[in-house]
C-alpha cells in the first residue's frame, strides 16, 4: 500500500507541475505564457522577468515530468523544493501562513511533499525503481 500511496502523490504533485509549466511557457490552461508570466516577474522585482518566466516554466514541467515518473527523483524533488522556495520568499511570504490572506500555507505543503518523496524515494511503481 506505501508504494500505491507514493504513486498517488507522485502523480497529483507532477501533473499540477506539469500544468503549472504549461501555463507559464505555453499560456495553456489559463496561463499567460512566458511573456505574460515575464512581465508579472518583473512587477514583482524578479529580473530579468521573460528569462526568469522561461526558467520557471522550464523547471516546473521537467520537475513535474520528472516527479510524477519517478524518476530521477532526489532531483525532482530539490527542483520542485526550489520553486516552491522561490514561491514563499518573493511572493507569499510577506502575507504570512495562511493561504486565507494570500500566505504560504499551501506552498509550504508542496516543498515537504516533495522534500520528503526526495528522501525516501519514489516507490516501486517509479522509473527509478525499473532503472536504479
Amino acid at each position: 500500500m506505501i508504494n500505491i500511496g507514493l504513486l498517488i502523490i507522485r502523480l497529483v504533485i507532477g501533473i499540477l507541475f506539469i500544468g503549472h509549466g504549461a501555463q507559464k511557457l505555453f499560456g495553456w490552461f489559463g496561463g499567460y505564457g512566458v511573456k505574460g508570466t515575464g512581465g508579472w516577474f518583473e512587477s514583482i522585482g524578479i529580473k530579468p522577468g521573460v528569462t526568469m518566466a522561461l526558467l520557471a516554466g522550464l523547471a516546473e514541467l521537467i520537475g513535474g515530468i520528472l516527479f510524477a515518473l519517478g524518476l530521477l527523483t532526489p532531483l525532482a524533488g530539490i527542483i520542485i523544493a526550489g520553486t516552491m522556495v522561490m514561491a514563499i520568499v518573493k511572493v507569499h511570504g510577506p502575507n504570512g501562513l495562511w493561504s486565507t490572506s494570500n500566505g504560504y500555507e499551501y506552498n509550504l505543503t508542496i516543498l515537504a511533499i516533495a522534500i520528503g518523496i526526495a528522501l525516501i524515494g519514489a516507490g516501486h511503481y517509479s522509473l527509478d525503481a525499473l532503472f536504479f
